[in-house]
């Protein structure tokens, strides 16, 4: 009877395990390489949360009041946007916010963006469209930033304002930019000019 060696038997086993190996060996290095190329999901998430614009303006006011403040802004050359003008050429009102009407959060705020920074004076107002109860001061806080192409949004001013009349209009700022985002030295002010263009009585909060 032929007799089989044992070790021979086992040598198409041993050739089997040596191929799995080396798949998997090449599988982690292929791993190894791509894992550089992949966003991480903490990258992904913040660079999903970039301000979609260069130039924004926002104002925020104490969210237990049921005050009803508007932004107003103009860019160089453009009409004034605000809550009977949403969009310009250059800036566009994202949220008229209303006070506790109609309000899908508890926060007071408005919020504008521009495409591209159109170079010259802008010039950014703030105006209490509803009543203010008697003794009432509503304090504002007015920012603005600047994203220049291909960086990161910078605030370049802060304020806060006070309100205490119905119909008050106040300018925050008056500044200029350059092309590149950058703010042109003294040519910050709060020289007064009024942006008001209209309202819409039908739409808005008497």
């Amino acid at each position: 009877m032929l007799e089989i060696d044992p070790l021979e038997d086992d040598s198409g086993g041993t050739v089997f395990r040596d191929v799995i190996m080396l798949v998997l060996a090449g599988f982690v290095v292929i791993v190894l390489l791509l894992l550089p190329h992949i966003n991480p999901p903490a990258v992904a998430a913040k660079q999903s949360m970039d301000p979609p614009g260069n130039v924004m303006v926002e104002i925020r006011w104490p969210d237990e009041l049921d005050s009803d403040v508007d932004l107003w802004v103009q860019a160089p050359g453009d009409t004034p946007v605000g809550y009977s003008n949403k969009g310009g050429n250059s800036f566009n009102l994202l949220r008229d916010d209303l006070g506790g009407e109609g309000d899908a959060t508890d926060e007071n705020y408005e919020i504008t963006y521009s495409r591209g920074i159109p170079q010259g004076e802008y010039i950014v107002n703030v105006h209490m469209y509803g009543p203010v109860p008697h003794g009432v001061v509503i304090p504002v806080n007015v920012v603005v930033s600047v994203r220049p192409k291909y960086d990161e949004m910078r605030q370049i001013l802060k304020t806060t304002l006070e309100l205490t009349r119905r119909n008050q209009e106040e300018t925050a700022y008056r500044f200029r930019l350059t092309t590149e985002g950058e703010l042109v030295d003294g040519s910050v002010s709060t020289l007064r000019r009024s942006l008001i263009t209209g309202a819409k009585p039908s739409l808005r909060k008497k």
